[in-house]
C-alpha cells in the first residue's frame, strides 16, 4: 500500500533517463573469474532496503557470475544514491549497461517485468510485505534474517512462497559457513554421542523504545518508513533510521538501532539467534519445528533463558566459552563430548574431529566483532574485499550463490522460507515468555500455543496493521 506518494507518474519518473527500460534490454556479454555470462543468463535484481545490510548484500551478489542490479528502492532518498553510485561504478568495471534505477516507493519497482530476484533488507517490519508482495509479482527473494518481526508474518510468508511457487533464501549465511557445516554434520552423525543440551550465546533481549522524538530530516519519508507498525509509542529518531551525507561520503552508524527495541525489533534475540539458533535447529534435524517450552530468564530461579525440545534437549542462552562471555556462538554437548563452533572457529573434546584450517582459533568478543565491521565499512570500496572474517560473513558469495544457483535449478535453497520461519518462530516465543515472565508452551505441529490466550495475543504472535496496510496470506 502507498502512502504520501508524489503525483508524479512511474512513466514520468522513468523517462528521467534518455534509455529509459529499453536501456535494460540490450546488455553486453560480461566474463568473471573466466566464466562467460550471456545476457539470457544473468539474473536481474532489485534491491529495496539501502543502509549497511544491503550494502553489504550487495557486495556479496557482486562477487556471484552473472548478477546485475537494475533498481533499487528505500525511503531515503540519500541512500538510493549512495546505492545507485556505487552499483553503477561496480557495472562499468563488468562492462554492462550501468544504469540503475532509483524508488522510493517499492510498488513501483516491482513493476518491473525485467527484474528476475528481488534482495529485501529493510527493517524487519517490512519484511513480510515486501517479501510477499515480490512473490506476487513473480520474483525470486532473498529476504534478510530473522524472516519476519512476528510468528504470524513468518508463517504467512511461507504460505506466499509455495502457493506462487518462486525461491526464497534466507539471509541466514552461516548456513554456508564451512565451520558451522561440518558442525551440523558431526552432530548429526553422532561424532560426540547423543546431544543432551546446547548453550547458545546471542546476546540481549529488545528494550522498550526509550528515544526522544526528534524532527523528520526531509530525505526521509518516515511515515512509509513506518510501514504497516502500529504503535503510537514508535517515532523519529536518528539512532533508528542512522543519517548519512554523500559528499563526502559517509556511512551511517553500522545498524539502525531498531533492532534493539521491542517495538521495532527483536533484539540480539532474534539478530543473532536468526544464526546461532538456526544453526542449532539444523544440528538438532529440528528445521520447520521447534522447543516446545520457554523459560524466561529469573523464572523459578532459571539462571538463563530456556528452551526445552520434545526430545529432552535442553537449549540455554548462556556463555558457551569459560573466559569468553559475549563471544556469540555455540556449545553441543554430547554423552561422548562437546563440540564448539562460531564465526570462523570450531573446536571439539575430541581435537581430531577438527579440520587442520580451523583448528586452533579462537572466536572474536562481540565489542571485537563489531569492530571489525565498522573499521571494514569505513575502508575505501575497493579495499573492503579484504575485510577478514567477520566482513567475510557480511559479504557472503557463497550464500548468495546458492540463491543464484536456486534461481536457475528451481531447487530448494540451503535456507529455505521454512527454516527462516521455524527459527524466527524461536525468537518471537523466547520474546513473549521473557515478556509474560512466565513459560509458554507451544505445539510445532500445530504451530499454536497450549493452552495460552495471553501468549496468543501478545503482539509478536502477530499484530493488527496500521491502515491502510493488511497481510495476505495471514490466518
Amino acid at each position: 500500500m502507498k502512502q504520501d506518494k508524489q503525483t508524479i507518474s512511474r512513466r514520468e519518473f522513468l523517462g528521467y533517463s534518455a534509455l529509459g527500460l529499453a536501456g535494460l534490454t540490450v546488455l553486453p556479454s560480461w566474463t568473471m573469474q573466466g566464466v562467460k555470462i550471456a545476457p539470457s543468463d544473468r539474473v536481474v535484481f532489485g534491491f529495496i532496503g539501502l543502509g549497511q545490510q544491503g550494502l553489504s548484500d550487495f557486495r556479496g551478489f557482486a562477487g556471484c557470475p552473472g548478477v546485475q542490479v537494475a533498481a533499487c528502492c528505500d525511503v531515503d532518498t540519500i541512500k538510493v544514491e549512495r546505492f545507485r553510485r556505487r552499483v553503477m561504478e561496480w557495472q562499468k568495471t563488468k562492462e554492462m549497461n550501468p544504469r540503475v534505477d532509483g524508488y522510493e516507493f517499492y510498488e513501483d519497482l516491482l513493476e518491473r517485468k525485467d527484474i528476475d530476484a528481488i534482495e529485501v533488507a529493510s527493517p524487519d517490519h517490512w519484511h513480510a510485505l515486501l517479501t510477499i508482495h515480490a512473490l506476487q509479482s513473480g520474483k525470486d527473494v532473498y529476504c534478510q534474517k530473522p524472516l519476519a518481526y512476528t510468528i504470524t508474518e513468518g508463517l504467512a510468508m511461507v504460505r506466499a512462497v509455495r502457493a506462487n511457487k518462486r525461491i526464497l533464501q534466507v539471509g541466514s549465511q552461516q548456513r554456508s559457513g564451512k565451520e558451522f557445516q561440518k558442525a551440523i554434520e558431526l552432530v548429526r552423525s553422532g561424532a560426540i554421542g547423543h546431544i543432551e543440551k546446547i548453550y547458545a550465546r546471542v546476546g540481549a533481549p529488545p528494550k522498550p523504545l526509550d528515544l526522544p522524538e526528534q524532527p523528520v530530516p526531509p530525505n526521509l519519508n518516515f511515515n512509509q518508513w513506518m510501514g504497516p507498525l502500529n504503535d503510537p509509542k514508535v517515532h523519529y529518531h536518528p539512532d533508528l533510521c542512522p543519517p548519512i551525507t554523500l559528499e563526502p561520503v559517509q556511512n551511517e552508524k553500522l545498524w539502525g538501532a531498531w533492532r534493539w527495541y521491542q517495538e521495532t525489533g527483536n533484539g540480539y534475540t532474534a539478530d543473532w539467534g536468526a544464526h546461532m539458533f538456526d544453526i542449532a535447529q539444523a544440528a538438532l534435524g529440528m528445521d520447520g519445528s521447534g522447543p516446545v517450552e520457554y523459560i524466561p530468564q529469573g523464572y523459578g530461579g532459571a539462571t538463563y533463558a530456556t528452551m526445552k525440545y520434545a526430545n529432552g534437549v535442553v537449549m540455554t542462552e548462556q556463555p558457551y566459552l569459560e573466559d569468553n562471555d559475549t563471544a556469540q556462538g555455540l556449545k553441543f554437548w554430547g554423552t561422548k563430548g562437546w563440540i564448539e563452533v562460531a564465526r570462523g572457529y570450531l573446536a571439539s573434546s575430541e581435537a581430531s574431529l577438527i579440520p587442520e584450517d580451523l583448528a586452533g582459533r579462537r572466536p572474536m568478543t562481540r565489542e571485537q566483532m563489531q569492530q571489525a565491521m565498522a573499521q571494514r565499512a569505513a575502508q575505501p570500496r575497493g579495499q573492503q574485499a579484504r575485510g577478514g572474517m567477520a566482513g567475510s560473513y557480511e559479504t557472503s558469495s557463497p550464500h548468495a550463490q546458492d540463491f543464484i544457483d536456486c534461481i536457475r535449478s528451481r531447487r530448494e535453497p540451503i535456507a529455505p522460507v521454512e527454516v527462516g520461519c521455524s527459527t524466527n518462530t524461536l525468537c518471537c516465543l523466547a520474546n513473549i515468555s521473557r515478556e509474560l515472565n512466565r513459560p509458554v508452551q507451544w505445539n510445532p505441529a500445530t504451530l499454536r500455543f497450549v493452552d495460552d490466550e495471553e501468549a496468543a495475543a501478545h503482539r509478536l504472535y502477530g499484530y493488527a496493521y496500521r491502515r491502510p496496510y493488511c497481510l495476505p496470506y495471514s490466518d
